[in-house]
């Protein structure tokens, strides 16, 4: 346990061993903060809780269409082929639609000796339009999960912009997955209907960049320098399970590296465990250091992680456990950025106002600087645990060890650098 908080009350690592992220009784209690009532929110160019004027920049949301439509796949199967597989593995739980009994997701899979992912052919995974929700059915009875929020199917630009604008959210970048879409042409008409609310990833298709090269580059300079979208995102995860490779900074990435680079943008990247590894947490720190050396390549790319850390493999119990490791790449102002983000990630375990997360975004300011980090919600998936001002709240009002400097950088002035917004 953090047992003293110096230097403007923060909770800091724990010097020769990991930090352990559980907050002492005092400071676990809610603040003596009013809440402001729903017409006082803050809206740009109002004083923020801390009564200094900011921007607020939500660093991860999506817009996407349905699961049942081409959204720029070869084929609508396609498309509802990496749905079925996303809701086989996501952690959410799966119920019978009947009476809301607990089933199981992983019979969406038919696993085979060469292939231990393959889909089940015989669910007749589809989207319910009557519930707006995605359904299988397994022996005559049809199961469900809430991975999609509930009565969610898809997400327009001007739904986004509707919960931007009760939640007092500024700007939004959108994010890019296969699953969700790889239309480039929408992305970037959804930044033409709000341009001065939005701006989008690039879609890539990660598979290609080590085996078709030339594909993945031409793709990507048509994204950015055609449809004149921003930024970048790497899933490396599609690249290691589909194209078999063994880690995204191997030769073979080289080429689309060596461009991707001279297209200037950001370069956001998910990460997840090294291939072959034995040990999520270690995995994950491995990966850490390939981003590392990758950036030390191309030290002019600004290069953000989405998510932050792969928070559910760093739980013991009812607290986060983060071995010293875990900061050593972000030790010599690296200046890798990373994505604040907890809610979406952890919000089936902590509820709000996450008083469990507020000593590791402290060690996050302690370790990788204000300056580097960027708050992101991942909406509407965020809307399973928390509602979008809440995500806003229980940082601005609850983690009280933030100065105002470093509140308004994690919350828009990190991620308007990073993308360049008017008066950042």
């Amino acid at each position: 346990m953090v047992a003293s908080r110096p230097r403007a009350g923060r909770p800091p690592a724990r010097a020769g061993g990991p930090l352990v992220a559980r907050l002492p009784a005092a400071v676990m209690a809610p603040p003596t903060i009013a809440i402001a009532p729903p017409t006082m929110l803050w809206f740009a160019g109002h004083p923020g809780p801390g009564g200094s004027a900011t921007v607020i920049v939500d660093s991860h949301v999506y817009c996407f269409t349905a699961p049942d439509t081409l959204a720029g796949h070869s084929s609508v199967e396609e498309h509802m082929g990496l749905w079925q597989w996303g809701y086989a593995l996501h952690h959410q739980p799966a119920f019978r639609a009947r009476d809301r009994a607990p089933a199981d997701a992983r019979l969406l899979l038919d696993p085979a000796p060469h292939d231990p992912l393959r889909r089940a052919t015989n669910r007749d995974f589809r989207v319910d339009r009557v519930h707006n929700r995605l359904v299988w059915t397994v022996d005559g009875e049809d199961v469900t999960k809430h991975f999609l929020p509930p009565n969610t199917i898809e997400f327009s630009p001007g739904a986004c912009i509707a919960e931007m604008d009760y939640a007092g959210v500024d700007w939004a970048l959108i994010h890019t997955d296969a699953a969700l879409g790889k239309d480039m042409a929408y992305l970037a008409e959804c930044v033409r209907a709000y341009p001065d609310r939005l701006r989008s990833m690039a879609p890539v298709d990660e598979y290609l960049i080590p085996t078709d090269p030339d594909r993945a580059i031409r793709w990507a300079v048509e994204a950015i320098e055609v449809h004149g979208l921003h930024a970048l995102k790497i899933i490396p995860e599609y690249a290691y399970r589909i194209a078999g490779s063994k880690g995204f900074d191997e030769p073979s990435w080289r080429p689309f590296w060596d461009a991707a680079a001279a297209l200037r943008v950001p370069i956001f990247f998910t990460l997840g465990s090294a291939p072959g590894s034995t040990d999520d947490r270690q995995g994950f720190i491995d990966e850490l250091w390939t981003l590392v050396r990758w950036h030390e390549r191309y030290p002019d790319v600004v290069v953000s992680i989405t998510h932050g850390f792969n928070w559910r493999h760093f739980l013991e119990g009812d607290r986060f456990v983060l071995p010293p490791a875990m900061w050593e790449p972000f030790a010599a102002d690296r200046s890798i950025a990373m994505e604040v983000c907890f809610p979406v990630r952890i919000g089936d375990i902590f509820d709000f106002p996450y008083a469990e997360c507020r000593p590791v975004l402290g060690a996050m300011v302690e370790k990788i600087g204000a300056r580097n980090l960027l708050w992101g919600t991942d909406m509407p998936f965020q809307n399973r645990f928390s509602t979008y001002r809440q995500s806003r709240s229980w940082i601005e009002t609850y983690a009280t060890f933030l100065s105002p400097d470093e509140r308004n950088l994690i919350m828009g002035g990190t991620a308007a650098r990073i993308l360049g917004l008017p008066g950042a």
